[in-house]
């Protein structure tokens, strides 16, 4: 999805001699998709990435399910999840199915003991409070309120956190995130009309090589399932890389939206692409200038897709008490629309404050035993005057 990039030293083409200034080579490694034949990159390490010293007893991580069919609208308090020091720990699965997974999770801690991979998914992790940098085996990334940080299945990384106060939603996709392909020209570039472009696109700021030699831990999900590896090298030993593929990160204040003279419907505000999923942003903007619009959405019900909001900050006119972090699920076939007297209200309003990050399944979403414990559970009847 990204475009092409470099960092540090590389020899000056693939699969040929590049040596240490003491003469050694530099080891040579493929990171690629789909086989051989969609984006990679090659990076160069100091130590082979292959020694292993141990792998420890592996662990589940796996989601409880409760609800397997639901046909029900619900919310979820997403700020009752308690913090945990340990990043693993903290991340809560909340809504789940064969293509993604939306976890919450609120780490009041920097990751020390330990480095983590994904293996099982591209992760996408939006920052809802706190701020740090993500460290990763290609460099460097800041990151504060509002970032998307997008980190490819097999990527290395550790977390750093400058606050003690954290709250993360992490989205898991089984398949990789893309843009949108009417965002994208024949070239690759996003297009003039796209509501985003590549300078909001923020790559890897600083490349650190680790030369250095140990007991090193890993801890790799694959299956649902934790993996311990202690490798022999420190993880972040790229002297250098380039290609397609690696992490970025994306500010949901840098989306641009999209506006009209009548309601505009949701997939102006889509980001990226899954599988069979797509995540939108809900930005601040100006409302309908039709004289006679009204800025408050239609009832409507989708009949193709499970429709998530999780509501990120400012004033939802369509909704009656809209806390931070809250989850709502509205599910294939149920209509749902704005509350009794937010249209009403809603005429005559010339912009919104909102901002609210959306998933949008064509697959249905299952409700785990962590999710029943912070949801309110008359969500559903919340339409009646």
């Amino acid at each position: 999805m990204p475009y092409y990039r470099k960092m540090g030293e590389i020899p000056r083409k693939r699969h040929i001699q590049f040596r240490k200034p003491n003469g050694e080579l530099y080891s040579e490694q493929l990171v690629s998709t789909e086989g051989f034949s969609d984006s990679y990159s090659l990076v160069y390490h100091h130590y082979p990435p292959t020694r292993v010293l141990k792998i420890d007893k592996s662990f589940s991580v796996a989601p409880e399910i409760a609800i397997d069919k639901n046909m029900q609208n619900r919310s979820f308090q997403g700020f009752k999840v308690k913090p945990e020091k340990d990043y693993i720990k903290s991340r809560i699965p909340i809504l789940v199915n064969n293509d993604v997974y939306m976890s919450l999770a609120a780490p009041s801690a920097t990751m020390t003991e330990y480095f983590f991979k994904n293996s099982q998914a591209s992760e996408m992790i939006f920052i809802h409070e706190g701020s740090g940098i993500l460290h990763t085996m290609y460099g460097k990334i800041s990151f504060s309120y509002g970032d998307h940080l997008m980190i490819p299945r097999g990527v290395i990384y550790r977390f750093e956190f400058d606050t003690a106060q954290n709250r993360l939603l992490i989205v898991e996709s089984f398949g990789p995130f893309r843009f949108p392909k009417r965002y994208v020209n024949h070239s690759g570039q996003l297009t003039e009309d796209a509501p985003y472009c590549e300078r909001d696109i923020r790559t890897p700021e600083e490349l650190i090589s680790f030369d250095e030699e140990g007991d090193f831990l890993v801890m790799i999900k694959r299956d649902d399932e934790i993996f311990p590896y202690h490798y022999a090298s420190h993880p972040f030993d790229l002297i250098g890389w380039d290609g397609f593929h690696y992490p970025f990160a994306f500010s949901i204040h840098d989306f641009e939206p999209i506006t009209g003279r009548l309601h505009m419907p949701p997939p102006i505000h889509q980001t990226f692409d899954g599988n069979k999923f797509v995540t939108c942003a809900f930005v601040p903007r100006m409302y309908d200038y039709h004289p006679q619009s009204i800025p408050a959405p239609y009832n409507h019900s989708n009949v193709d897709s499970d429709e998530v909001l999780y509501y990120v900050d400012g004033d939802f006119m369509s909704r009656k008490n809209v806390e931070k972090g809250q989850i709502t699920l509205h599910p294939t076939g149920i209509p749902h629309g704005p509350h009794p007297g937010t249209v009403e209200k809603s005429i005559g309003k010339k912009e919104t404050k909102e901002l609210a990050f959306m998933l949008d399944t064509f697959n249905p979403l299952k409700i785990t035993k962590q999710a029943l414990e912070i949801e309110d559970k008359d969500y559903y009847q919340s339409w009646i005057d």
